[in-house]
């Protein structure tokens, strides 16, 4: 009922710069937030930075993410984008779209997720 569609990822060198995107599509209600998670090979999935839909779009970044990452917001698409600059070979995971949202005002929210990006970071 409910996809997030991720795109954007690949293989760049360190210092390089890569966009992700994420498009909700469905059968969407509300959205309280998106975001997005990575997960390298042998460790946890974290959260990488997350942006409320609603309001004046409240950013929350991971410290290590912090001033070289920026989440921004397309309401009318349902779309949350990922411009991650200055990457690091640390950097490389598979890299998730999140979506906190409601299907029906009936409902409570809900977390979906996407497939997954794979974003690798080597010269």
């Amino acid at each position: 009922q409910v996809q997030l569609v991720e795109s954007g990822g690949g293989l760049v060198q360190p210092g390089g710069s890569l966009r992700l995107s994420c498009a909700a599509s469905g059968s969407i209600f509300s959205i309280n937030y998106m975001g997005w998670y990575r997960q390298a090979p042998g460790k946890e999935r974290e959260m990488v930075a997350l942006i409320t839909i609603t309001g004046s779009g409240t950013t929350n970044y991971a410290d290590s993410v912090k001033g070289r990452f920026t989440i921004s917001r397309d309401n009318a698409k349902n779309t949350v984008y990922l411009q991650m600059n200055s990457l690091k070979p640390e950097d490389t995971a598979v890299y998730y779209c999140n979506a906190l949202l409601r299907t029906s005002s009936l409902y409570a929210p809900t977390n979906y997720w996407g497939q997954g990006t794979q974003v690798t970071v080597s010269s």
